[in-house]
């Protein structure tokens, strides 16, 4: 975790702010209704909720891929770094350092790893030995990837394939990381070595993360800072901490109350408070 001294910087200075969006697809449908966040330098902030709650729109309406679903931001701003993005070319964020990780783990299937890898660094200018510092660089965060660089990636475990995505990413030199539902499909282990290394990232190398996940209980341990989705909105958010510590997070998405654990069911048949909403 941050100590005082880095969480004055990182609230000193931020990189992505998302204000009051909302975004409409195929001109009709309502996902996102004036959702707002904030994404500090130096920071890991959780977007959490169930599925359908709006998260990846969240996050392709910050990196411009909403077109290619038909959907579009009616409302609001987002600006990067105080300039804003909205607008722009999905090619632009990428210049400036902000990359988005898939959900599911999108790979070049009959590309082998280690090209995989290089693709991210395809729109890089400076030169194949620094490309081949990053390289190992990525291979030093992603052992298993070293020892399967020569294989096809489509033959390699979901595991595997993640970490395929985010080495990909990494490539690209990114500022900022967009993470789309990392532990889809995971086994717990490999979960945590996932959220692990993205832990890692943040402090050794300086990345910055927006991470949407609907396992919130991993997510809260490791990220800085989170806001909790319900149907396109944003019913609360607060440090990571006191989140985990929140009853109605606990009760809602932990499966924990103050008399003690809950089973699912009684949790999801529970209506939430209306102040939520």
């Amino acid at each position: 975790m941050l100590d005082a001294a880095q969480t004055t910087d990182v609230q000193a200075e931020t990189l992505l702010e998302v204000n009051n969006i909302e975004v409409i697809y195929n001109h009709v449908i309502l996902v996102l209704k004036g959702v707002s966040l904030t994404v500090p330098k130096g920071g890991i902030t959780a977007l959490l909720g169930g599925n359908g709650a709006g998260k990846t729109t969240t996050l392709k309406a910050v990196s411009n891929l909403l077109h290619s679903e038909r959907g579009e931001v009616t409302k609001g701003s987002i600006k990067y770094r105080g300039e804003s993005v909205h607008e722009s070319d999905p090619a632009v964020l990428v210049e400036k350092g902000v990359i988005q990780v898939m959900e599911g783990r999108h790979c070049f299937e009959h590309l082998t790893v280690e090209e995989n890898l290089l693709t991210g660094a395809y729109t890089r200018k400076d030169g194949s030995a620094a490309i081949q510092r990053d390289l190992e660089l990525v291979y030093n965060y992603f052992p298993r990837l070293k020892e399967r660089r020569r294989s096809q990636a489509g033959y390699t475990s979901g595991g595997e394939q993640q970490m395929v995505a985010m080495g990909r990413a990494l490539m690209s030199r990114p500022e900022t990381i967009l993470l789309d539902e990392p532990s889809m499909g995971l086994a717990p282990q490999l979960v945590e070595e996932i959220f692990g290394i993205v832990k890692d990232l943040n402090e050794k190398e300086g990345v910055s993360f927006l991470l949407a996940e609907q396992n919130t209980n991993v997510a809260l341990r490791f990220a800085h800072y989170g806001y909790i989705l319900e149907s396109g909105r944003v019913v609360m958010d607060g440090p990571a901490a006191e989140l985990r510590e929140n009853p109605d997070v606990k009760e809602f998405y932990l499966g924990m109350s103050d008399e003690g654990r809950k089973s699912f069911r009684d949790v999801r048949s529970y209506r939430r408070r209306k102040r939520w909403l």
